[in-house]
């Protein structure tokens, strides 16, 4: 039996979004801007990238790094003696100094964070997924919204110079009726013990195809498991589906032998992969396709035709995603505009988490996502 939720993320009216005039954002030309001093919470995996990037960055300051962990403070103070680092996460909210706080932490702990750093009137980076349902970043966008603060979540994979360039062919029409996005995304681990492998891997998934078509999805449907007791689910197979449409279909898995990370869109005119571990042309745009026709004079002949032309790789640009976004969320908090990957498609991404891994545990069903005030 299927089951409907309500569900009210809204899409960004283009061209609104983000700072579409130059995403690579490099501040300069602006030498009267403000600094802006930011603190780091959390110091784990993703913490240490954060402050690299944050340190490289016109305009921006990393004013304090907070972890519980001795060691890691020590290794901020070694390699940045500029920076300050402290224990006591809250006085980042309590500085009157710091303007924006960066949280990298488990998702667990990204509502409490967020919302205390919203309501000491700083601007917010949330690591994905942004929170552990769809409630709490709903409450997160508002409380922004509220104090006209810039909320950003860290879907770095949208700033790739691949994903981008993708968009813009898609944006441009070449392809035609989209038919599809079909990904693999599998390796062996790392295995999570706060979230499942769809909240893990088939996240991003989830926010390049926001990002592609602006589309959301009206159906899920997911079947996954968990082969160790007391582990989340380490393998899924999720489908979404469009008004539109498309299907798209995601195969994430910490039990691969291999690494992979591939993604197909198949439209009515063009099709494109995509190969992250490419070293190059990691994006190739195919001239291929199929016809249909039911036409009557042509009743005794094929009615599939099938049509091969060129390949091409089209150039990408090798700016690192994270100091792409970082500089959005800093020039998104000077012109006080909206970033690409705001708080409305964090939130869109985080329904679909809760819908697949409902859909997940009831063995496939299919959960309906009916837009508030839809029939």
């Amino acid at each position: 039996m299927a089951r409907h939720w309500t569900i009210d993320g809204r899409f960004p009216s283009q061209p609104a979004t983000g700072v579409k005039r130059d995403l690579q954002g490099s501040g300069e030309g602006d030498s009267q801007a403000k600094i802006i001093n930011i603190g780091i919470i959390g110091y784990g995996y993703w913490g240490p990238n954060l402050l690299r990037n944050f340190m490289e960055l016109p305009h921006a300051r990393v004013r304090m790094v907070a972890d519980l962990d001795p060691k890691k403070r020590e290794l901020v103070e070694r390699r940045y003696p500029g920076v300050q680092t402290t224990s006591d996460v809250q006085g980042l909210f309590q500085d009157p100094e710091i303007d924006a706080i960066a949280v990298a932490t488990p998702v667990n702990s990204h509502f409490e964070l967020g919302m205390s750093a919203l309501k000491a009137g700083k601007h917010l980076w949330l690591e994905k997924p942004m929170t552990e349902t769809s409630l709490q970043a709903r409450m997160l966008v508002n409380e922004a919204d509220k104090r006209g603060l810039t909320l950003i979540v860290d879907h770095t994979f949208i700033y790739t110079g691949a994903v981008r360039k993708m968009r813009e062919i898609v944006a441009a029409g070449d392809l035609g009726q989209i038919y599809y996005y079909d990904a693999t995304r599998v390796n062996l681990g790392l295995f999570q013990k706060d979230v499942n492998v769809i909240s893990d891997l088939a996240v991003h998934d989830f926010a390049i195809i926001d990002h592609l078509f602006e589309e959301h999805p009206t159906a899920v449907s997911a079947s996954g498991v968990n082969h160790f007791p007391g582990t989340p689910e380490n393998l899924a197979y999720i489908s979404l589906f469009y008004d539109s449409g498309m299907i798209a279909h995601i195969n994430v898995s910490w039990l691969a032998p291999v690494k992979v990370r591939n993604i197909l869109v198949g439209g009515s005119n063009k099709m494109i992969t995509y190969d992250d571990l490419e070293p190059s042309e990691k994006v190739k745009v195919y001239d291929k396709g199929v016809s249909f026709t039911d036409d009557p004079a042509k009743i005794h002949e094929m009615r599939v035709g099938y049509r091969t032309g060129d390949m091409w790789a089209p150039k990408l640009e090798s700016a690192e995603a994270l100091r792409i976004a970082g500089q959005e969320w800093i020039d998104c908090i000077i012109g006080k505009k909206v970033p690409t990957a705001d708080g409305q498609l964090g939130l869109r991404v985080v329904e679909i988490i809760e819908a697949a891994t409902s859909s997940m545990r009831g063995r496939g069903e299919t959960i309906h996502l009916r837009r508030k005030g839809a029939a």
